[in-house]
């Protein structure tokens, strides 16, 4: 039988949805259309004049080769970024699961880097990796590694990937550990019995029941590659040397706040929003099909 709830009062239950409405309104979907609304005019940068210029701004975002480069760019960040976290992740969380002494302690220990805020990771890994400062590079440049972020593009590039797929390995390693120990152990042990090895037995045991995790957690990893590595590039690189690391979130921010042009930012925004969704309707659309549940 199902369980259903019944209030006292027929205004109850959209009293109790309303602090969420009124959340989701306020800072998504009104920000959301005003973003919509300003691609649409031409402001000067001290918003004392505003023309209505229609697809404008758009239009001279595709003629803009720098712009086509971030989306290139974010895009393999993106790629990189996921395929790292959760490898690793998934890969910390099997050795994790077994029964070990001081388990607790490790699984503790592995979260803990997710509270770390995406700025303060930038600036941990330049202490980690700064040329002159750092305490690897130190290591590296005496392997014979010419290590120099500040001026190598695709140094910082690979810096950026290393910094960020840390900071997301936390988040992937908890849901993982989760669904780990959500398989039944005698689906494992029947494996066991029917002679199939520990590596087989997690390709065609473990990882096919893991794929609904595996799921949520690329679409989770490539929202966080697109918006929320701003705050690592911003600490670290600043989008250099050049535009080596600009994606397409801070290429919102440079055009829009420090370039003073709010109409092309306010499109990137769009532009932006509209190639997350289309991205994670196709992983719905596509990828959900080889998941099991």
């Amino acid at each position: 039988m199902q369980k259903q709830a019944i209030f006292q009062s027929k205004l109850l239950p959209y009293a109790l949805v309303a602090p969420q409405l009124a959340i989701v309104l306020i800072f998504f979907y009104w920000p959301a259309a005003q973003a919509v609304i300003q691609s649409f005019l031409l402001q000067d940068a001290f918003g004392l004049s505003t023309s209505f210029v229609w697809f404008e701004n758009y239009l001279d975002l595709f003629k803009e080769p720098a712009y086509f480069e971030a989306i290139v760019r974010t895009f393999f960040f993106s790629f990189a970024i996921a395929v790292s976290s959760l490898s690793f992740a998934l890969l910390l969380a099997v050795m994790a699961d077994r029964p070990l002494r001081g388990s607790t302690l490790y699984r503790t220990l592995l979260i803990w880097p997710y509270a770390v805020a995406p700025p303060v990771v930038g600036v941990l890994w330049i202490f980690m990796l700064h040329p002159s400062l750092g305490v690897l590079s130190r290591y590296l440049r005496a392997g014979g590694v010419d290590w120099n972020p500040l001026l190598d593009g695709n140094q910082a590039a690979l810096l950026i990937i290393l910094a960020a797929a840390w900071k997301q390995i936390s988040y992937n390693f908890l849901f993982f550990l989760a669904g780990l120990q959500s398989i039944p152990k005698s689906v494992i042990e029947a494996a066991a019995i029917d002679g199939a090895r520990p590596m087989r037995r997690f390709w065609t045991v473990i990882f096919p029941l893991l794929s609904p995790t595996i799921f949520f957690l690329l679409v989770v990893n490539i929202v966080y590659a697109f918006f929320d590595t701003f705050g690592i590039i911003d600490t670290m690189t600043r989008g250099g040397p050049g535009t080596s690391t600009v994606t397409l979130v801070y290429k919102v921010y440079t055009d829009g706040l420090l370039g003073g042009n709010l109409g092309s930012s306010a499109a990137q925004s769009v532009i932006l929003m509209v190639i997350v969704i289309v991205l994670t309707g196709i992983q719905f659309r596509f990828v959900e099909r080889k998941v099991t549940y």
